[in-house]
């Protein structure tokens, strides 16, 4: 079998409040929204913006810290993997969907301050969120492969 590669890279604002909670084990874990937003320029010339949700699933202490920390509107950096979840809903319809799930979520600055948190507490340092080890692996040329003006009726902006 071939080797893979998952590995996602999100920046944006969060359309909501995150929800965090508990699964019977104790472990904490946090779901929230973050909306991506991409400027581009069509065939025409004229600007367009397209909006991207994408669900974020964040476990253990990362979960207690960013339901914490975070509110709608903040703005952060996610690091994560894909993963697709399917269940089967009460009336028998199968659904699926597909979320990031973070293996490290960097706050940054501006955006709306917590409505959970004081305004003179401070943001975790990065030694408590956790970071992820890329290790001596070389992305200079990840996502490279973009394409040529006029493909897809897009212009890159």
């Amino acid at each position: 079998m071939a080797a893979g590669f998952n590995r996602v890279f999100i920046m944006g604002n969060l359309t909501r409040d995150p929800e965090l909670r508990y699964i019977p084990s104790g472990t904490a874990v946090t779901s929230f929204t973050v909306a991506v937003n991409r400027v581009y320029a069509s065939q025409s010339g004229e600007k367009k913006e397209e909006v991207s949700f994408i669900r974020v699933v964040v476990w253990g202490r990362r979960a207690e810290v960013c339901g914490e920390y975070l509110s709608k509107g903040s703005p952060v950096f996610v690091e994560g993997r894909l993963k697709t979840r399917s269940w089967q809903t009460p009336d028998g319809q199968n659904r699926s969907t597909m979320e990031v799930i973070a293996n490290n979520v960097q706050f940054l600055r501006g955006g709306q301050q917590p409505s959970r948190a004081s305004k003179s507490a401070e943001m975790p340092n990065q030694d408590e969120m956790g970071s992820v080890d890329l290790g001596s692996e070389s992305f200079e040329n990840m996502g490279n492969n973009s394409k040529t003006k006029g493909e897809n009726n897009e212009v890159p902006f």
